[in-house]
């Protein structure tokens, strides 16, 4: 019986992986980096898996600098300037407000403390203890606490909904001190999520952001996990909530491409069937994104979260040429979905890369003839 079900699990292995061993113009040949048949990403310039960023989805190098100095000297003043500096309701600071509260909770979580040792990201408690009217202070604090929640807890634990409940009085005393900013509300969005907020309240919160940075492209896609089929909602409702964003989306907005993320996050956990990645939802979505990325502006902090999910459905849809388009505009920074989802965003991102590179090549594709 042991066999049978060894033999089972093979035969369902090899129907997933079969799209991706072989095509109908061109056989793509999984061999060793060192085969002389190889497909080589190197030629293309893409960075080593062991260099790539797993911090953030593409580069700031402010933020990069100003963490390099937070960490080295553990003083919180240089973070507190660069938040002071970033237009309150764009998508950058909400990105260095997750940036940051991310540093101090893996510097927890890396360096508890003891007896003789201060724990990692002393720095942040010293800031909401010397600035306690800091506006960016207390939403990297807020943010830190719902990181906390999520990385050390389980949902729905006693402990989980304690440190929620500690996040949820850090929001409120972040937009006490900000009443304009919408990034206190966005981190609660997570704490709506994790502890269960019904929808009448939940609304309520979406319409407080809605009022500050309406086309806020981060506050869509946490907002879409509530109303996702594994959390509060359904597959049809976060469809619609994804669809809606889009249909109102200004000219040049990445919001149209909400629905290719709604898609995502509903995907079954086996497909068996390699036709699903040409299905017309899978097709709408894929080509609304890919509307997006071409109508928005080159500096869009969110341009590279969304080329980083099209090159996961490029890949897997064989559009190879496409998924190296967007391979080399994002390469060399991996902090963004899918890939922050495995234990290690790197080799599941160079894992992608090599498949598009010996796709695009086993079709005719080589460097030369690659858009830059």
């Amino acid at each position: 019986m042991e066999i049978l079900w060894v033999l089972i699990a093979l035969v369902m292995l090899g129907f997933v992986l079969l799209p991706f061993l072989r095509r109908g113009r061109g056989a793509i040949g999984l061999v060793s980096p060192d085969h002389p048949d190889a497909a080589d990403p190197a030629n293309y310039g893409f960075v080593r898996e062991e260099e790539l960023d797993i911090r953030m989805p593409g580069p700031d190098q402010d933020l990069l600098d100003v963490l390099d100095v937070v960490q080295r000297t553990q003083d919180y003043r240089a973070a507190q300037q660069l938040l002071a500096g970033t237009e309150k309701e764009g998508e950058r600071r909400w990105q260095r407000v997750q940036a940051f509260a991310g540093a101090a909770s893996l510097e927890l979580a890396q360096r508890p403390g003891g007896v003789s040792e201060a724990p990692g990201g002393q720095w942040l408690r010293v800031w909401r203890a010397e600035a306690p009217k800091d506006a960016g202070g207390a939403a990297v604090h807020a943010e830190f606490l719902v990181q906390q929640a999520w990385r050390t807890a389980t949902p729905g634990t006693d402990e989980f909904r304690i440190i929620m409940e500690e996040a949820k009085a850090a929001c409120g005393e972040a937009a006490l001190l900000a009443p304009g900013d919408p990034i206190p509300y966005i981190v609660e969005l997570s704490v709506a999520r994790g502890l269960g907020y019904s929808r009448k309240d939940f609304e309520q919160l979406w319409l407080k952001i809605l009022d500050r940075a309406p086309n806020h492209m981060g506050a869509h896609l946490a907002a879409l996990h509530y109303w996702c089929e594994k959390w509060h909602g359904s597959r049809e409702l976060a469809y619609s909530f994804a669809e809606a964003a889009a249909a109102r989306a200004p000219q040049g907005s990445l919001l149209a491409a909400m629905p290719l993320f709604a898609v995502f996050e509903h995907l079954p956990e086996v497909t068996l069937v390699s036709g699903f990645w040409q299905t017309e939802v899978v097709t709408k979505a894929v080509h609304g994104a890919l509307h997006a990325v071409h109508s928005a502006r080159p500096d869009d902090p969110m341009l590279a979260h969304v080329r980083h999910m099209l090159v996961f459905f490029l890949v897997r849809g064989e559009r190879w040429a496409e998924a190296m388009n967007q391979l080399v505009r994002v390469d060399g920074h991996v902090g963004a979905l899918p890939w922050t989802l495995s234990a290690d965003p790197a080799a599941e991102f160079a894992v992608y890369r090599a498949l598009a590179v010996a796709g695009f090549e086993a079709n005719g594709g080589n460097p030369a003839s690659l858009p830059h």
